[in-house]
């Protein structure tokens, strides 16, 4: 019994080193073919509007939401040490450095993450895939390519979008309802947010993630057996897979970013 336990658990090991192996030749395969997606740039920008109008929505409600909580919250905290005035600060870090990047990408991989598996797992299971093979058109440079440099370029831009309007979220808690000065609370933000250190940074994060959770979401589609089984499970695997990689980021790019 304890041969075939630690048989299952070698093989549920090897199976898994395997599955990172493939999906590594696959994340340089689909770079591959870069070049061919890039000449037509209409399909990106098709893309690119598809990923945004299934995403903007969300991140607009979310982010004012968070900002408006880190207000309540940071005023809260700030006021026993007298340090109110700095809550500008406290918003505007909090969203560039971490919250802006980190629940953009998990809101893009619960919303646009799964559309982007479910469509190409249905294109799979459809036989559409198979079709374009037929016709000697890759579907890796044809389909996924435009798809994966979308993902790509919108996560940085929705990231933006969210940091900016947690920060008027945070503005209208602390100022116009609690009553922070707002002077202060712009000068603060202005004078200890820099633009190198925390902005910049947050962009990369965002752009890190965004190849990080496009490519899960594009290769656990390709990936699902042709049935509508495999691939709701598909979907389900992004969330999860692109959710714990978005962790696992952060916590690697934070230590190296503000160590």
């Amino acid at each position: 019994m304890i041969a075939n336990f630690l048989g299952a658990i070698g093989q549920s090991v090897r199976e898994n080193i395997a599955s990172v192996g493939f999906a590594t030749r696959s994340f340089f395969t689909l770079l591959g073919v870069t070049g061919g997606a890039l000449r037509r740039p209409g399909l990106i920008a098709e893309q690119i509007h598809f990923i945004g109008n299934y995403s903007l929505v969300i991140i607009i409600v979310s982010g004012l939401f968070v900002g408006m909580v880190l207000g309540l919250q940071g005023y809260i905290t700030l006021t026993p040490y007298g340090a109110e005035q700095k809550l500008g600060q406290v918003v505007a870090l909090a969203l560039v450095r971490e919250l802006g990047p980190v629940v953009t990408a998990l809101l893009f991989a619960g919303r646009a993450g799964t559309s982007l598996t479910a469509q190409i797992g249905l294109m799979k299971a459809g036989e559409q895939l198979s079709a374009m093979e037929m016709m000697a058109i890759n579907p890796v440079q044809r389909v996924l390519a435009p798809r994966f440099w979308a993902g790509v370029i919108a996560m940085p831009i929705l990231g933006t979008i969210f940091s900016a309007v947690g920060v008027v979220g945070g503005y209208l808690v602390g100022v116009q309802l609690i009553g922070v000065d707002e002077g202060a609370f712009w000068s603060q933000m202005q004078a200890n947010v820099d633009v190198q250190h925390d902005v910049v940074n947050g962009i990369i994060k965002s752009f890190v993630f965004g190849i990080a959770v496009t490519f899960t979401a594009l290769f656990q589609g390709y990936q699902a057996q042709p049935t509508p089984e495999d691939v709701s499970r598909a979907t389900t695997r992004t969330v999860v897979i692109a959710s714990l990689t978005v962790w696992g980021l952060d916590f690697v790019m934070t230590a190296m970013m503000f160590n």
